[in-house]
C-alpha cells in the first residue's frame, strides 16, 4: 500500500540528491520509455530554474546532466527485467541523481569533465529543493505528454542533447 504510481522516494544527504518516481504506464514498454526523456527534461528544467542566471544546462547521451560543460548528475529508467517491449509493464521507475558537492579534500579541477553544483554557483540549494523542483517539472512534462502527445517531450530532449563534439 502506498507504493504504486506517483510514489516519490528520495535521499537526504549533504553531498548528493537522489530521487525516483514510480510510474504505472498504460502503454507498452517501448513507447512508455519516453518517460526517461520527460525525466531528463525535468532535471534540466529544475537545474535551470534553481541555478544562477545564464547557467549552461544540457544533457549528454545516455542520461548525463551537464552544467557549464561538465557532468554533475544522471537520469535513469528501470522496468521489470522480463517486460516485453510490446507489452504494458506493471511498473516503471524514473530516477535522478545530482552531485551537490565534492567530498572534503577533493581538489576541483582534478577531473575537468566532472563538476558539483556547489562549484557552479548553486548556493543554498539542497536535496529537498532539487527533488521538489525535479518532481514538479516531471509531473508537468508527463501531463504535457498525455495532453499533447509525445512530440514536444522528444523535441525538448533533443534540443538539450549535446552532440558528440560536446556542443
Amino acid at each position: 500500500p502506498g507504493r504504486g504510481a506517483g510514489t516519490l522516494v528520495w535521499v537526504r544527504a549533504y553531498a548528493r540528491a537522489e530521487a525516483a518516481v514510480v510510474l504505472e504506464p498504460e502503454m507498452p514498454l517501448g513507447p512508455a520509455r519516453l518517460a526517461f526523456h520527460a525525466a531528463a527534461n525535468a532535471l534540466a528544467d529544475a537545474l535551470s530554474s534553481l541555478g544562477p542566471p545564464e547557467m549552461g544546462v544540457a544533457l549528454r547521451w545516455p542520461g548525463s546532466a551537464v552544467v557549464n560543460g561538465a557532468a554533475c548528475g544522471a537520469v535513469r529508467l528501470a522496468a521489470p527485467a522480463d517486460a516485453a517491449e510490446d507489452a504494458v509493464p506493471d511498473w516503471m521507475v524514473v530516477g535522478m541523481e545530482l552531485r551537490l558537492a565534492f567530498p572534503t579534500g577533493y581538489e576541483p579541477g582534478h577531473a575537468p569533465g566532472v563538476t558539483a553544483l556547489a562549484e557552479e554557483g548553486f548556493e543554498g540549494i539542497g536535496p529537498a529543493d532539487l527533488t521538489a523542483a525535479w518532481a514538479r517539472h516531471l509531473m508537468a512534462g508527463l501531463d504535457e505528454w498525455q495532453a499533447r502527445g509525445p512530440g514536444r517531450v522528444a523535441e525538448r530532449f533533443l534540443q538539450r542533447l549535446l552532440d558528440e563534439a560536446g556542443t
